[in-house]
């Protein structure tokens, strides 16, 4: 009769536990599906059970999978509080024979619980190594085919675990197996993202820049204008070309663009349409599948794919050939992209920005440039004005370049004197922004970070006395003949070009100042031809090309012995 009561409570007992069970799974699942520390979820794992099972501890171990070991992450106990105790010390290393046995469980169609007493006893030692006596219970973690770890339950009474409760307990493993992924899953991202933080920090460094949206020099007056039509089209997707001359800045107003948009976050892809070979430019803007052609040994992204949910930038689109020409412009029209080799084509939501230094307008007249693409990307045009139109912005741009070329160069930074800036706004800067920097570059290198030594920079040679500047000044080789100069250069108001030496005045003068440091010796470690670096030999033809002769300058500027 004892027997039958004891029986009959054991089984209500049981059925007691599987409503409960029902509870405390959908509890746990609600747990399990808020993103939060494994510490945090184990101790609420243990509040959940702790209501309705004599439960003294769980221990969460994450599998690494490369070390082959099994670590402790998490674990909680009533003691613990509400965030339960982050290990991450604890590390069980398996041997070959115990992982493959630790899988073959793992991967068990039934998920059998291993429990107190379970056989091979050196395999549970690893995977449980509890300091207690008491019964507990252990559920392999695994997402899919992902063996994520094990959660262990360590019970209070000294009572061995029956089947039914080993049972009642592992929808435990389910909830948790996925917390697990997610916890993992958050690490790696967290690591890419600290990976790809430190890759921008690396490239703002070397472009010598403090962040990606810089305050553009200049946008307050020579770029003013343009940083008004910059703002006034930035939050529409309409493409814009940018025009201007080579090095006046047309990728900066490009990223400004960027920045200011709706798509700030996405991507922004540059791509010099010059530079590709005409034979991979549909490769490379538009992708291919593997096999389309001769060395495509596997799927690529084009640009434009790339760039969705974001912006590509097409420099120097002028140099697009016409057939890639027509396909740009289905892009354009409709959204959609066909890789080469592809049956069918993808939408792609990409603001285009392009840029040239070309006339397109002239090339539509000669039949070089499309027509309809030029109507298509001249939807918002804006001229970047060339340096030379805007002098007022080189004491800030040369400020800016200072700073830039003390921190590539490691020298203290050196500010431009008034006279320096004066031969700065003098000169024509036929290479614009991208030529002041080289400039500015040159010039700290020879300043050698006391100063920027601007003339220098410039060409100009700094060290010959007044009357040999006299006389290069009037001479018919520095005035050159004016008709067969660069129209851009007559044009530029304010300069004197007549007074510019010619490059072989200057090698002249250069020649003359080296000689007149040395004394007049040519060999030798402190001779001109080790300060110019040039061979002595080479030295002596220049000098005699030059008409400098060694006579004669040794009679006025005192002998030295060869």
């Amino acid at each position: 009769m004892e027997i039958l009561f004891f029986i009959i409570a054991q089984t209500l007992l049981n059925r007691g536990y599987e409503k409960m069970a029902d509870v405390w799974e959908k509890q746990l699942w609600a747990e399990a599906c808020r993103l939060r520390p494994l510490a945090e979820l184990a101790q609420a794992a243990f509040s959940i059970l702790a209501e309705s099972y004599p439960v003294r501890r769980i221990t969460l171990r994450r599998w690494e999978a490369e070390s082959q070991s099994l670590v402790t992450v998490a674990e909680a106990t009533a003691a613990a509080g509400n965030q339960g105790n982050p290990i991450g010390q604890e590390k069980s290393r398996l041997a070959k024979r115990q992982v493959a046995e630790w899988e073959r469980r793992c991967r068990s169609a039934s998920q059998t619980p291993l429990h107190s007493g379970s056989r091979p006893q050196s395999l549970m030692k690893v995977l449980v190594p509890t300091d207690t006596s008491d019964p507990w219970v252990a559920f392999p973690l695994v997402d899919e085919d992902s063996i994520e770890g094990l959660v262990i339950v360590e019970w209070q009474s000294r009572r061995s675990l029956s089947a039914t409760t080993r049972k009642n307990l592992l929808p435990l493993a389910a909830p948790l197996s996925l917390a697990m992924v997610n916890c993992r899953r958050l690490q790696e991202l967290t690591t890419h993202q600290q990976a790809a933080e430190a890759d921008r920090r690396a490239l703002l460094q070397r472009l010598g820049r403090s962040s990606q949206s810089d305050e553009i020099i200049g946008s307050g007056s020579g770029l003013k204008a343009v940083m008004q039509r910059v703002a006034l089209v930035a939050s529409s997707d309409v493409p814009v070309l940018v025009l201007g001359e080579t090095g006046t800045g047309k990728e900066v107003v490009a990223r400004a663009l960027h920045q200011q948009s709706q798509r700030p976050d996405g991507p922004f892809i540059r791509v010099n349409c010059g530079a590709i070979p005409t034979d991979l430019i549909d490769s490379q803007l538009f992708g291919h599948e593997k096999g389309s052609f001769t060395g495509a040994q596997e799927t690529r992204q084009g640009w434009f794919e790339r760039a969705d949910g974001g912006t590509l930038f097409l420099d120097e689109v002028g140099e697009l050939p016409k057939d890639a020409q027509v396909r740009l412009l289905r892009v354009l029209q409709d959204g959609f992209v066909e890789r080469v080799g592809a049956t069918s084509a993808m939408h792609v939501d990409v603001r285009v920005i392009a840029a040239t230094h070309r006339d397109l307008a002239a090339m539509v007249n000669e039949g070089t440039f499309r027509e309809d693409l030029w109507y298509r990307l001249a939807v918002f045009p804006m001229l970047v004005p060339p340096l030379r139109e805007r002098r007022g912005d080189i004491p800030g741009l040369v400020q800016h370049f200072a700073e830039k070329a003390s921190r590539r160069f490691g020298l203290p930074i050196a500010k431009a004197t008034a006279k320096d800036l004066q031969l700065l706004r003098k000169y024509h800067w036929p290479g614009n922004v991208r030529e002041l920097a080289a400039v500015i570059d040159r010039a700290a290198i020879l300043g050698e970070g006391r100063q920027l030594d601007i003339a220098t920079a410039l060409g100009w040679p700094v060290q010959r006395s007044e009357n040999e500047r006299s006389k290069l000044q009037g001479s018919e080789k520095i005035r050159g003949d004016r008709k067969n100069r660069s129209p851009n250069f007559s044009q530029s108001p304010g300069i004197d070009f007549s007074l510019l030496p010619s490059l072989e005045q200057m090698a002249k003068c250069h020649i003359l100042d080296a000689l007149t440091e040395t004394q007049g010796r040519i060999e030798g470690p402190h001779g001109a031809a080790k300060l110019l670096q040039i061979n002595p030999n080479t030295l002596r033809s220049r000098m005699k090309k030059l008409g400098i002769k060694r006579l004669d300058y040794r009679k006025n500027h005192g002998s030295a012995n060869d």
